[in-house]
C-alpha cells in the first residue's frame, strides 16, 4: 500500500482529533486581527480563539458561504479582506471556474502553495502513484486552479510530470505514447473525449503504458458507470479526487475500491450538516459537507459550506488509513437537485443511467416547464454506426429508474459540445429565467 505520510494517515482517531484541534487553535490565534474577514465574523458572533477548547466548540463559529466571499471581494475589491498578509507575501493567484457566476479570486503564499502540493501528494499516493511514474497532465494551464496543484503533488512524490497544455487531443495521445505515460490526470469528461478521438483516428490506446487515471474538476469518476467506462476504455484503474479552488484538495480515493474517498484529516476538519436545518447528521446519513482547512493561513476557509452532499463512514479502511471516508465520494450538490414531477433528481444519478449504455458518446440534459409541467429533455449523441433505435431503450431505462419518462432525443454526431474542464451537461430553465448551468 502506498502512503504519502503514513504516520498521520494511520493515526488512531483520538490522536488525529488532537492533532486537528492543535492545528485549529494555532491557526485561529494567528488569524486573529490579521485576517480581517474572519476577525470581523468572529467578533460579530461573540467568539474568539481562546473559546475553542475542543473540536465540538467549532460549532460556535459562524458558517462561511461562497456568497460571502464573493460579496467581500466586491466590497473590498479586487481581492477582498480574506487575505491574511500583505499582497507582496503571495506567490500564486488563481480563480474559480466561474460556472455559476463571477469567478472568485484565490491567493496562496509560498507556504500555502506548498500545502496544496502536500494535499495532492496524498491524492496521487492514494492512487498508488510513485516516483517511478510519468504523469501526463491533459490540461490547459489557465487561471482556474485545476491541475496546477497536481504538478506540485507530482514533485512531492518525485514522479515525472509531463505537461499537455497547448496540444489538441490527437497530439496529446501521441505525446502520451512517446513519453510512455503511466498516469493520466484530467477531468472524467475529457478522459472519455480522448477515447472518442482515439476511436475516430484509429489510435490504439493500449499502445500507451497507462495504468492509472486520476480525476478532478467534476464528480464523474465516482459515478459507477462513468468510472467503468473510463477503466474499460483505457485498461487502467480510475481514481477520484475532490476539492475546490477556495478549499484545497481535500479527499481522494485509495487503492481499495470501492471504499469511498478519504478526507485528509491531518489538513482538514469536516462536519456534515443537514442543509435545511443546519443540524449535524450521524455517520451514514447524507448531508452537506462543511469544511475547515488547516494549512492555508493566507486564504483560509473556516466552516465553509461546500454545497457538496456526502455520507460519512468512520470504519477503518482495508488500506490501513484511519481517516473518515465519504461513501461514493461526492454524491451530488445540494443546489443541483431538481424536482421533476415530484421526483428528486440529481445529475449524477441520470449520468450513471446513461453511461451504462456504452454506445452513448455525449449527452445534454435540460429541465424546463412545458405548459406548467416540469419536463426533462435529454439529447443523446450515439457512437457512429449505432442504430438510432437505441434511444427508445435509453428512454425506457430512464423511465424505470427515475419513475417518470424524460423526453429523449437522438442528435447528430458532434452536435453537442465537448469539455476539457468542468462539463456543462445539466441545464435548468425556469419559467421566467435564463437557463442556469450546473
Amino acid at each position: 500500500m502506498t502512503y504519502f505520510d503514513e504516520a498521520t494517515e494511520t493515526l488512531p482517531r483520538a490522536q488525529l482529533a488532537a492533532l486537528q484541534l492543535s492545528k485549529l487553535q494555532v491557526m485561529m490565534a494567528h488569524l486573529w486581527d490579521k485576517n480581517q474577514f474572519y476577525s470581523h465574523k468572529w467578533k460579530a458572533a461573540g467568539v474568539q480563539p481562546s473559546d475553542i477548547g475542543s473540536l465540538a466548540d467549532l460549532a460556535r463559529l459562524p458558517l462561511t458561504r461562497k456568497a460571502e466571499l464573493m460579496e467581500d471581494q466586491a466590497a473590498h475589491g479586487p481581492f477582498g479582506s480574506n487575505l491574511t498578509y500583505p499582497l507582496k507575501a503571495y506567490v500564486r493567484a488563481h480563480q474559480t471556474s466561474g460556472t455559476t457566476g463571477v469567478p472568485l479570486k484565490v491567493f496562496d503564499t509560498d507556504e500555502s502553495w506548498d500545502w496544496w502540493g502536500r494535499c495532492w501528494g496524498h491524492v496521487l499516493a492514494g492512487a498508488g502513484v510513485t516516483a517511478s511514474d510519468r504523469l501526463f497532465m491533459a490540461f490547459a494551464f489557465g487561471p482556474f486552479i485545476g491541475f496546477w496543484a497536481a504538478v506540485e503533488g507530482a514533485r512531492k512524490i518525485g514522479a515525472v510530470m509531463i505537461p499537455g497544455g497547448g496540444r489538441d487531443s490527437r497530439q496529446r495521445l501521441e505525446m502520451m505514447r512517446e513519453a510512455g505515460a503511466t498516469v493520466l490526470c484530467c477531468t472524467p469528461s475529457y478522459a472519455l473525449r480522448m477515447v472518442e478521438i482515439g476511436r475516430e483516428i484509429g489510435f490504439d490506446l493500449r499502445s500507451i503504458p497507462l495504468k492509472t487515471t486520476v480525476h478532478a474538476g467534476e464528480p464523474g469518476a465516482s459515478v459507477p458507470a462513468t468510472k467503468q467506462r473510463i477503466e474499460d476504455a483505457w485498461a487502467a484503474k480510475c481514481f477520484d479526487h475532490a476539492g475546490a479552488s477556495e478549499v484545497g484538495a481535500h479527499s481522494f480515493e485509495c487503492q481499495v475500491q470501492p471504499g469511498g474517498t478519504h478526507l485528509i484529516e491531518s489538513e482538514y476538519i469536516a462536519e456534515v450538516l443537514n442543509p435545511l436545518t443546519g443540524a449535524a447528521v450521524a455517520p451514514g446519513e447524507r448531508g452537506e459537507l462543511v469544511i475547515t482547512n488547516l494549512g492555508r493561513w493566507g486564504f483560509p476557509v473556516i466552516r465553509y459550506c461546500t454545497g457538496d452532499l456526502v455520507q460519512v463512514n468512520l470504519e477503518r479502511c482495508q488500506c490501513g488509513r484511519t481517516s473518515l471516508r465519504f461513501e461514493g465520494g461526492v454524491l451530488g450538490r445540494s443546489d443541483d437537485m431538481v424536482t421533476v414531477r415530484g421526483v428528486n433528481v440529481f445529475p449524477g444519478g441520470v449520468e450513471n443511467i446513461i453511461r451504462n449504455f456504452t454506445e452513448v458518446d455525449e449527452f445534454r440534459i435540460t429541465v424546463k416547464k412545458v405548459k406548467q409541467m416540469d419536463e426533462m429533455d435529454i439529447e443523446v449523441e450515439l457512437c457512429e454506426g449505432t442504430n438510432p433505435e437505441l434511444i427508445h431503450a435509453i428512454a425506457l431505462r430512464l423511465d424505470f429508474m427515475l419513475a417518470f419518462r424524460p423526453r429523449v432525443h437522438h442528435v447528430a454526431h458532434n452536435a453537442l459540445p465537448r469539455f476539457e474542464m468542468k462539463a456543462k451537461r445539466f441545464h435548468v430553465k425556469l419559467e421566467s429565467d435564463e437557463p442556469s448551468v450546473s
